[in-house]
């Protein structure tokens, strides 16, 4: 489809309505995301959130241009993102973007599910993902959600092919912000104990650490730990964590 018809698929969606072969994605209140299985597409339509919304787009761009720009910066840096298709404006302030389909399922869906309990896949799986992470952070990037369903994972050749999603918030910076290194590891350690053990964390974190060369091994171990840490409060906040879990967390 080109990017007439593609701007016309976005318009009836912006009314709430599915073209043929369209389903809708679980998304936020602020948007509105769509699938077409058969042109391998996503649909994002980004909703203002309140008019200051209009005043910071002034300033940083709006939300569907971080996200085409943002997606577009990790590709040129080699880093396995959705490709933009097509962008456009739609009324009261909206605007949309249809990106290609990456392959793969969120990390999370890796470890509870597919992987079967297989210690050894899961052990390649986070070692390889640890590389991935650290060369995203060692490039200077900071992803604004790295919950572990944005990171996708395929499996090619005996290798996991990862790619992040949802780079509407990601921010590239000469050096990556420790607060931000800490925000990102607490994120993707949003896992309960039952999906994730404490050894098995600590793998993937030997393998980023072997990444982040301007790094100390100090340093890192502070971010590791603090990061576990963080995530395991919010965990047992959220009400996901057993006594006995919260209890081995030191909570």
């Amino acid at each position: 489809m080109n990017s007439e018809e593609l701007h016309e698929v976005a318009q009836v969606l912006s009314r709430d309505r599915l073209p043929p072969d369209w389903e809708l994605v679980d998304s936020s209140s602020h948007t509105r995301v769509a699938r077409n299985r058969t042109l391998r597409l996503y649909y994002k339509e980004f909703r203002p959130r309140s008019p200051a919304e209009n005043v910071k787009a002034l300033l940083r761009g709006s939300r569907a241009e971080r996200a085409r720009r943002n997606g577009e910066a990790l590709l040129h840096a080699g880093i396995q993102a959705p490709a933009n298709v097509a962008w456009g404006r739609l009324e009261q302030g909206r605007e949309y973007l249809f990106t290609a389909e990456v392959p793969g399922q969120g990390i999370d869906l890796w470890l509870r599910e597919a992987l079967n309990g297989q210690l050894a896949d899961r052990d390649r799986l986070l070692d390889q993902l640890g590389v991935f992470i650290g060369r995203v952070h060692a490039t200077g990037f900071i992803h604004g959600d790295l919950r572990p369903g944005n990171v996708l994972a395929s499996l090619e050749g005996g290798r996991y092919r990862f790619s992040l999603i949802d780079n509407e918030r990601t921010v590239r910076f000469k050096v990556p912000p420790g607060k931000g290194l800490l925000r990102n590891l607490m994120q993707l350690n949003m896992l309960p104990p039952a999906t994730l053990s404490l050894t098995a964390r600590a793998r993937f974190f030997r393998s980023w650490r072997r990444q982040m060369k301007d790094l100390s091994r100090l340093e890192c171990g502070i971010l590791g730990a603090q990061a576990y840490r963080w995530a395991m409060r919010r965990l047992n906040e959220k009400g996901l964590l057993t006594p006995e879990e919260a209890a081995r967390a030191g909570l």
